[in-house]
């Protein structure tokens, strides 16, 4: 029949499409899994079989609509119908060649297929396609040829979009057709006969994170994302376990070794300071973009790229075992400003019920008579950190637009060595008056196209000046040059400067949840502070948790860390990678995914090595995640 043909030749077509990519991301990373593989020297092999069952939930969606039009509509709409569907197939199959071609840059970028992310940053059109032109200019130009021969291609070969044959069989015969082929379409989207249907899980046979990412399909990654994104932002936390939200906070008060308070506010209690002085402290936070600890010497990295930083931590306190929150610079912000672990959905600085009396260094100070600001060099509305800052407390937020005459702007903005000058000038002037402040300061250097000016740091030599390696080494500088000026003024002696990372650069392992890539650089300097290194396991909460402890003053907050000073200091992490949880606790970790059984890990020499499952481990993982989750939908982290 050639209803059953058309729906046929389209499946295979789509089928097609999403197998070339599969097959050019398995032959360009076969080697992160042919070797040394744990799941067998062939099941790898599997990638394809798996593969295709996602591959066909796409294809057979996409079918559903044409299926409709062919089958149910009267003869005398043929001609619109078949205008329609060659639109819609024309539009369907550039839409498959352009995503699997965008796959490749993605998947090298983020080691992952592509995601949420993918999308979610469409609505800043001007950041978005200044990187993808900058830094993405030949892959944008394959793509459009691409698809420029398939088009003319297709619109030449008029039997492929030429639907009107098909409505010469008898409306009552393509009427019974549609119930058994509707039937075949719905079960292979729904791909299960089992009262759930298949979702991204279902490409996940192998512990192997990267043969799992390739068998997965991206469109339906993208489309499972939004949907889970939406659906599980809610609360709805199922297909990690269930526990009794009592449990649940228990454990991560016990874990945590944090006394529960009152239940509007549960984990929030009064520290007291180790440093009494008569007169508190300023405190500037320094957030660095993607600066991962293997490129820093002292945090066991590779030598010559910091050496501003490397020197400045002889001067502080050193965190060498310093491990961040996720892999995105808003959960690295939540984490470095309000002292809290990453929520499940999107983090809380996208999320509107943390848009207002949501815990921050600048709610926490303000009353104490500090002025607050947030300084960026590219536009504060990305990710919604304007909103976010000015509606928890903050003052004053300085992006680019408030930046004149800088030396030098990026497709990110200012350059970080622009944003440390207006910083201390904004510091002096704040000192004047004679009023504490607490800043936080976000660089912008290392993000892709790389874009930094290059008349102050000498490009390392065998790598292209468009670097990860050169624009850390440029941020590096600005970091020197930050701190030489601020020792020249009178606030450097009355102020504490924490200087670490959002985040490591993009997860590239094999491993479900690679550790050793949330290791990060961390540094407490300024006036009075003693040099000293710190081995023991620390988080984004913890770091702020000391800053504040620096700051001389007795303070009532809810961080989800405590002062490396402190007695009740404890060697605990969680850890954030899509929709993946880690929890650490000393070497031991317990991984969470959604509809899988938990997974138990030793670590040991940065190395993830299988260790025996643990049941209380899972336990404890859920119950963070819970928790987290909980406190944010009741508005209960302020």
């Amino acid at each position: 029949m050639k209803l059953i043909k058309i729906l046929f030749w389209y499946f295979f077509a789509f089928v097609s499409i999403f197998f070339i990519g599969r097959f050019a991301l398995f032959a360009l990373y076969f080697d992160r899994f042919s070797v040394n593989n744990s799941i067998g020297d062939s099941s790898y092999w599997l990638s394809f079989l798996y593969g295709l069952r996602m591959d066909a939930i796409i294809a057979c969606a996409t079918l559903i609509i044409p299926l409709i039009l062919l089958s149910l509509f009267p003869k005398r709409a043929r001609v619109f119908i078949n205008r329609f569907l060659s639109v819609y197939f024309l539009a369907a199959f550039l839409l498959f060649i352009y995503i699997e071609n965008a796959t490749l840059p993605f998947f090298l970028e983020y080691d992952v297929r592509p995601n949420f992310q993918f999308v979610e940053y469409l609505i800043y059109p001007r950041e978005v396609f200044s990187m993808i032109f900058s830094a993405y200019k030949i892959e944008l130009l394959i793509a459009l040829f691409i698809m420029s021969v398939f088009t003319y291609g297709f619109t030449k070969n008029k039997p492929l979009h030429d639907f009107t044959a098909v409505f010469d069989i008898s409306y009552y015969k393509r009427i019974l057709l549609f119930f058994p082929l509707i039937f075949l379409l719905a079960l292979g989207v729904r791909s299960s006969l089992g009262h759930r249907p298949a979702n991204v899980s279902d490409a996940m046979f192998s512990n192997n994170r990267i043969i799992n990412e390739i068998t997965k399909n991206s469109i339906h990654s993208i489309a499972y994302a939004i949907y889970s994104n939406n659906k599980y932002a809610s609360g709805q936390l199922s297909k990690y376990g269930e526990m009794d939200i009592n449990e649940a906070i228990n454990r991560v008060s016990k874990l945590l070794h944090i006394k529960l308070g009152n239940k509007q506010n549960p984990f929030s209690r009064e520290e007291k300071t180790h440093f009494p002085i008569k007169k508190p402290k300023n405190l500037v936070i320094f957030l660095q973009e993607s600066l991962g600890a293997q490129f820093v010497a002292v945090t066991g990295g590779t030598p010559g790229i910091t050496p501003n930083f490397n020197r400045l931590s002889q001067e502080g306190i050193l965190f060498t075992n310093l491990y961040s929150n996720g892999t995105r610079s808003i959960r690295g912000i939540a984490g470095s400003v309000s002292g809290n672990f990453s929520v499940p959905g999107k983090g809380v600085i996208k999320r509107n019920k943390s848009q207002k009396n949501f815990f921050t260094v600048a709610s926490l100070l303000k009353p104490k008579g500090y002025h607050s600001l947030f300084l960026y060099g590219g536009e504060s509305r990305f990710d919604n950190m304007k909103g976010w800052f000015l509606g928890n407390g903050f003052d004053e937020i300085i992006d680019q637009e408030k930046f004149i005459k800088p030396e030098y702007t990026g497709t990110w903005g200012v350059s970080d060595g622009d944003m440390v000058k207006r910083a201390n000038q904004e510091f002096r002037q704040l000192h004047k008056k004679q009023l504490p402040f607490v800043a936080v300061m976000f660089s912008t250097s290392n993000h892709s196209p790389f874009d930094f000016p290059k008349d102050k740091v000498k490009p390392i030599d065998g790598i292209p000046e468009k670097s990860e390696l050169n624009t850390i080494k440029y941020a590096d500088y600005a970091i020197g040059d930050f701190i030489k000026r601020a020792k020249k003024e009178a606030w450097y002696n009355d102020t504490v400067i924490v200087i670490l990372a959002d985040h490591n650069i993009r997860v590239r392992s094999n491993d479900i949840l690679p550790v050793e890539l949330y290791h990060i650089p961390g540094m407490i300097l300024g006036g009075g502070i003693e040099p000293e290194v710190i081995e023991a396991l620390t988080t984004q909460p913890d770091i702020l948790a000391t800053a504040l402890d620096l700051t001389g003053q007795d303070l009532t907050y809810p961080i989800l860390g405590h002062s490396v000073f402190s007695k009740d200091k404890q060697a605990v992490s969680l850890m954030q990678l899509n929709e993946i949880y880690a929890l650490r606790v000393d070497n031991n970790i317990t991984v969470l995914q959604p509809d899988q059984k938990a997974l138990s890990f030793n670590f040991r020499n940065k190395i993830m090595i299988p260790s025996v499952y643990n049941q209380e481990f899972e336990k404890n993982a859920l119950a963070f995640i819970l928790t987290m989750n909980y406190l944010y939908k009741n508005q209960l982290f302020h």
